[in-house]
Formats: structure tokens, C-alpha cells, sequence
């Protein structure tokens, strides 16, 4: 009986020896591939899930596509009525998919929410495109949860002075985030502020879950968008393009937002072939007075809205409206958050702090609001506290 259990472990071994020798192989070959492949993330998909057949947008006849284009133009110009938002005045998210539903696109704009931020956190232009950047591309990924779902990215940067970014929102559109190094000079270039060699991290995580979902990749470029791009082909293996950045003059923000495109299962050659010709159609179109701006923050600073950036990436390929949503910048910070904090020290420290006589002082880092708490503040709330803090 040990023998044939000791025969059955080896080949167990050997089995598990090979397909784990197979992951990692191919985990080897995806970074080679994405590296090495020259393809831009924010206009042309870093994986290739389409299908080779015939496209069903190329098989009608030239007189039915005459006629299906003027009736689809005329519906576009009602639907497009129901999503103004002049200037971008509002924040704004909408989400929509592909008339064939081989593409889901979505595109936001957060002007609003990146100067509440600057305000906040007293953040330079540098910090705040970072942050800006994140945001948006948080609110991208997290649009389809559940509402209570939260989708939380990191950027470690053990290289760059920015030291890390913190990304949090939710399935509702609320997003909060907040950066190592406020203040860097504006001179500085992105890249630099956030270094090459560091982690993006994704953290996805539901109240009814036994634990979250983890992914991280390295971070390549330094830019926010393109390594997350890189960092949803590499762990989600999810096909995308994905843009996203913000301008600034001085202290104020005067564009900040983001678009995806996903290719969906069974996206064939014609549909993305189409989808890439209409990207390459805006990086022309986002250029201000002639000079090369980051998409899509051109875009957005000349007035398209949310709702123009979808129609013109699904230009030719019809295009039906999922949802709109208005994201808010919402902290969930508390005095009540405080003092679980205090409660999980050893009662030594917190006996010690009273003794001294000293005011507990914490400053949230999403936000910046300060919270004080005097030592007959602190006793008074031990007395009636109850339960494990830990478990809160």
C-alpha cells in the first residue's frame, strides 16, 4: 500500500511539476510579448481575442447599409440629447456596447473631482495627474460591479519620489484616492515622479466575500494607463485599450478623464480592425493648436463629452447606451474610524498616551480632515465601548 501511494505521489509530482512549468512559461511569453511588441495600449489592443469570420456589419448590401447609417445617425442625434454635458461641466461616466456586442466601451470625464482633490491634498500638477490618471482608470475598471464592490489600485513606486499611489471606488461610481508625495515640481515629467520599476497592484473586494481577489504586474512605463493596460492583459488576460490623463494651468485642472475599450468573447478581425482605424482618428482629433497632447485629455479640453468619445471610437459599428452614472468623490473617514484605530493599540500604549495627557491627532490621508481626540474624550469612550474592534 506505501508503494503504490509513493508511486501515485511521484506522478502526481511530475504532473503538477509540468503544468506549473507551463504557467510560468507562458506568464514568460505574455511579458515578452507585450514588451516587445511595439503596440500602443491606449489606441490598439496589447491581446488578440478576435476570431476570423465574416463581420455581420459587412453583409449587407451597399443600399441597406445607405439606409441603416442615415436611420442610426438619426437615433444617435436623440440619444445624444438624453447625455449633454456641455464643456464638461459634470462629471460624468457612461458605459455602452457595440451594436454586434463584440465591444463594450467606456469613457468618463472627472475635471470636477481632480480639482476637489488638488484642494485637498494641496497636490502640485505632477501628484495630481498621477492621481487624476488612476482615478479615472479605477472608475473605468470598477463600472459593471455590484454597487458595494470595491476595486482598489496601487502604483508602488520604490523608485520614484511620488512613493505610491492609492486608488479606491466602488461599483457606484465613488472614487477616493491619495498620493505618497503631494508635492513634486511641475517640471517634473510623470514617468520620472513614478519611476519604472515598481508594482501595479489591483485589490478587488466584496463584503460578502471570504477574501479579495489579488493581481499585480511590474510597471513598465510610468504612466498610469498604459501599465495598468499591461497589467489587465497580464493577470486578467482581458483584451483592452485604455487611455487615460488630465491637463493642467497653474493649480487648476482644466481636463481629466479616461476611455476603454474591451474586446468582448467572439470579436472577429472586421470589428477590431474598425475600432483601431477610429482610435487612430482621435489621436488626430486630440491635439491642441497643433501641439501632441495625451489622450484624451485634448479631447475633453475641446469640449467632447463623454458620450462623443464612445460614438466616435464605435463610429460605424453602431452603439447602444448601458448606463450613465455621475462619479463622486466620497471618503468614508469618521471620528468612529479613530477611535477603532486607538482601540486595536495594546491598552500599555493607550494608557501611556492618556497618562501624558497627550491629544490623539490623525489626518486622513483621502481627504486631509483632521481628527482630534482630548484623553477625557478617549476614557469616556472606553467605558461604554463594546465588542472586538477587530471584527468592526
Amino acid at each position: 500500500m506505501l508503494r503504490i501511494t509513493a508511486i501515485a505521489v511521484s506522478i502526481m509530482m511530475i504532473y503538477f511539476t509540468k503544468v506549473m512549468s507551463f504557467s510560468i512559461t507562458n506568464r514568460m511569453i505574455l511579458r515578452r510579448q507585450f514588451t516587445s511588441s511595439g503596440k500602443n495600449g491606449r489606441i490598439q489592443f496589447l491581446m488578440d481575442r478576435t476570431q476570423s469570420r465574416t463581420s455581420p456589419l459587412s453583409a449587407t448590401s451597399d443600399d441597406e447599409s445607405s439606409n441603416d447609417s442615415s436611420t442610426n445617425k438619426a437615433k444617435n442625434v436623440a440619444k445624444s440629447s438624453n447625455y449633454t454635458n456641455a464643456n464638461n461641466r459634470d462629471d460624468q461616466l457612461i458605459s455602452a456596447l457595440s451594436g454586434n456586442g463584440q465591444l463594450k466601451v467606456t469613457a468618463c470625464t472627472i475635471r470636477n473631482i481632480a480639482n476637489d482633490v488638488m484642494i485637498q491634498q494641496m497636490l502640485t500638477s505632477t501628484p495630481a495627474d498621477a492621481l487624476a490618471r488612476s482615478m479615472a482608470s479605477c472608475l473605468l475598471l470598477s463600472n459593471g460591479m455590484q454597487e458595494e464592490q470595491t476595486f482598489q489600485l496601487t502604483l508602488d513606486c520604490p523608485n520614484g519620489p511620488i512613493r505610491t499611489v492609492v486608488c479606491i471606488a466602488t461599483g457606484s461610481a465613488e472614487v477616493r484616492g491619495y498620493v505618497g508625495s503631494p508635492q513634486l515640481a511641475d517640471e517634473m515629467h510623470l514617468s520620472e515622479a513614478l519611476g519604472t520599476k515598481g508594482r501595479v497592484q489591483v485589490v478587488k473586494m466584496h463584503p460578502d466575500w471570504p477574501r479579495p481577489y489579488n493581481g499585480i504586474t511590474a510597471m513598465r512605463y510610468g504612466d498610469v494607463d498604459r501599465d495598468v493596460g499591461i497589467y489587465l492583459a497580464e493577470s486578467e488576460q482581458r483584451s483592452c485599450a485604455l487611455a487615460a490623463s488630465s491637463l493642467y494651468k497653474g493649480i487648476l485642472c482644466t481636463a481629466a478623464g479616461a476611455y476603454m475599450v474591451e474586446q468582448l468573447p467572439g470579436c472577429d478581425d472586421a470589428t477590431t480592425k474598425q475600432v483601431e482605424v477610429n482610435l487612430a482618428k482621435l489621436v488626430q482629433e486630440n491635439s491642441l493648436e497643433g501641439a501632441e497632447t495625451p489622450l484624451p485629455a485634448g479631447l475633453l479640453a475641446q469640449g467632447a463629452t463623454p458620450y462623443d468619445i464612445c460614438s466616435s471610437i464605435l463610429q460605424g459599428l453602431d452603439m447602444t447606451i448601458l448606463e450613465e452614472r455621475t462619479p463622486q468623490l466620497v471618503c468614508h473617514c469618521s471620528e468612529d474610524r479613530l477611535f477603532r484605530a486607538v482601540r486595536l493599540l495594546p491598552r500599555a500604549d493607550i494608557d501611556e498616551l492618556l497618562e501624558k495627557q497627550e491629544c490623539i491627532e490623525a489626518r486622513c490621508d483621502f481627504c486631509g480632515k483632521v481628527y482630534r481626540m482630548s484623553p477625557d474624550q478617549v476614557n469616556a469612550k472606553l467605558e461604554t465601548a463594546t465588542g472586538d474592534p477587530s471584527e468592526d
